[in-house]
């Protein structure tokens, strides 16, 4: 399956006609254990700014926020409530993403926001479903789970949910019946099978050949665009699946994901389909391949006959894809520089404008 084009530049754009991506994250718990986090939502910002996103938004706990301005003055910041252990107060924080979104064209939430015994994957899947439930009941309430759930659930703006929010949403019981919103999830393996176990899907999300498979199967079941990381990122909605043959093992090492979260979110920010666009991919993403093209090519002589837009549009799924080939020729160009080990993940955003540039 072909890549589609990488839409141009506006050169007549200024900051608000590339879009806003707001981007939710960081951890500031200061029980006995836990991490703080600080890195991950910078780095997934600084994706979006440099894969083209006119502006970044970061929502961040309250005690970390101006440190978190002064490392990346480019984005402008929302301080998110916390209790006296600096958890995330839920219902609160639910309310600012609402108030937020009514200004954001993207959404990425995750990078760093701090789950619970969330370090490895899972081995059985009837305990790590009790594990689950019993994580759910303690942070449903209070925590950092009200505002993933509300981000999967609410419709107005695409979402990109990696890292600790899909652990968060993991650990909620029937957490799918929630989703109802444009959602692209960023699983690697060990967040897939968590995922996957408290789904009841049983697929190998490592072996190569498996793994277009184990995507499609997350994809029909959540109905969200599923992008397995890993060497050969799979992405897939259930009814269309692509594999990234791009990419070096230079970007096995910390932030990268953030850093992908990121470009994705950028891409959607300034390119991603209004709700009227979303709906005529959904129909057409349900239509048996051997008629999809003959229904394509009716809607783009149809559309030809109206006044041209501006606006160019990918849906999500190629937007999902466009970000995962961006994100792997990056990493293709820095390592044809430096070497086969090394990189830092914000190295890997500085290489996004050229590698974007060639492929327009």
């Amino acid at each position: 399956m072909d890549l589609p084009a990488l839409p141009p530049r506006d050169p007549t754009g200024h900051k608000g006609t590339f879009g806003t991506v707001a981007v939710v994250g960081g951890c500031a718990v200061q029980r006995e254990g836990a991490a703080r986090m600080l890195g991950a939502p910078l780095l997934a910002g600084r994706g979006a700014l440099r894969s083209g996103a006119g502006l970044v938004r970061i929502l961040m706990p309250e005690p970390l926020l101006n440190a978190s301005l002064a490392a990346f003055p480019w984005a402008t910041g929302v301080a998110l409530p916390v209790d006296a252990e600096g958890e995330i107060i839920g219902h609160e924080a639910a309310a600012e993403l609402d108030r937020q979104l009514a200004s954001a064209t993207a959404l990425v939430i995750g990078p760093g926001l701090g789950s619970v015994d969330s370090a490895s994957p899972p081995s059985e899947p009837v305990d790590v479903i009790r594990d689950a439930a019993d994580r759910g009941r303690r942070h449903l309430a209070g925590g950092p789970s009200a505002m993933v759930l509300r981000a999967a659930s609410q419709e107005d703006v695409p979402v990109v949910l990696d890292a600790d929010g899909l652990n968060l949403l993991a650990a909620i019981p029937e957490f799918w019946r929630e989703i109802r919103g444009r959602v692209i999830i960023t699983p690697h393996p060990g967040e897939y099978r968590r995922l996957a176990a408290a789904l009841g899907i049983n697929a190998d999300p490592v072996e190569p050949a498996a793994r277009p498979g184990a995507a499609e199967q997350m994809a029909q079941r959540l109905g969200v665009i599923v992008v397995l990381k890993g060497a050969g990122t799979v992405v897939s909605d259930g009814h269309r699946t692509w594999v990234c043959s791009r990419g070096h093992a230079c970007m096995a090492t910390g932030g990268t994901g953030d850093v992908l979260s990121g470009i994705i979110g950028g891409l959607v920010a300034q390119f991603g389909p209004s709700g009227e666009d979303a709906a005529k991919a959904a129909m057409l993403a349900a239509v048996p391949e051997k008629y999809r093209k003959a229904m394509e090519s009716l809607s783009a002589k149809v559309q030809a006959g109206k006044k041209a837009t501006a606006r160019n549009t990918l849906d999500l799924f190629d937007a999902a894809r466009l970000g995962v080939e961006i994100h792997a020729r990056a990493g293709e160009a820095w390592a044809s520089r430096h070497g086969q080990a090394g990189l830092l993940a914000t190295e890997l955003t500085d290489e996004v404008p050229g590698v974007m540039d060639a492929m327009r």
